[in-house]
C-alpha cells in the first residue's frame, strides 16, 4: 500500500509568490514545504512523499514545464498545479496535456487554489 503523500511542495523563485501561496495552504492547516528552484526540489528527496506540487511556468534555471517533464521520465507521478503570470494558450495546454491538474493565472484565487489542493490530495 503506498503511504500517504500529504505534503503540498510549492517550487516558485520569486519569494513572495513562495511565502503568500505557502500562508494560503498552512492556513488551512495543510503540511507544505517550499523550495526556490525545481533544482532544490529534485535534490531535496521530498518527490516521495509531495502529493501535490505547486509551481511557476517561468523560472531561473529548470522552468516548471521541464519539471514537470523530469518528473514524467522518472516515472513520479505528482499532480501539478501550475501558477503564472506568463500563461500563454500554449504553453497552458502543453502543460494540460502533460498531465497537469490546474493552470491558474496570477494573481490567483486563493480559494480555487485551495479547492484544487483539497481535490488533488483526496485522490
Amino acid at each position: 500500500m503506498e503511504r500517504n503523500k500529504s505534503l503540498v511542495a510549492v517550487v516558485d523563485d520569486d519569494e513572495s509568490v513562495r511565502n503568500a501561496v505557502h500562508g494560503v495552504l498552512r492556513s488551512v492547516g495543510l503540511k507544505t514545504q517550499t523550495f526556490s528552484s525545481a533544482e532544490e526540489f529534485l535534490e531535496s528527496g521530498q518527490q516521495t512523499e509531495t502529493g501535490c506540487l505547486i509551481t511557476d511556468v517561468q523560472m531561473q534555471g529548470m522552468t516548471g514545464l521541464e519539471l514537470q517533464a523530469r518528473l514524467a521520465e522518472e516515472n513520479r507521478r505528482i499532480p501539478i498545479i501550475f501558477i503564472t503570470a506568463y500563461g500563454t494558450a500554449r504553453i497552458r495546454a502543453q502543460a494540460m496535456e502533460a498531465g497537469a491538474v490546474d493552470f491558474l493565472g496570477k494573481p490567483f484565487n486563493d480559494e480555487v487554489l485551495l479547492q484544487t489542493v483539497h481535490t488533488v490530495l483526496e485522490r
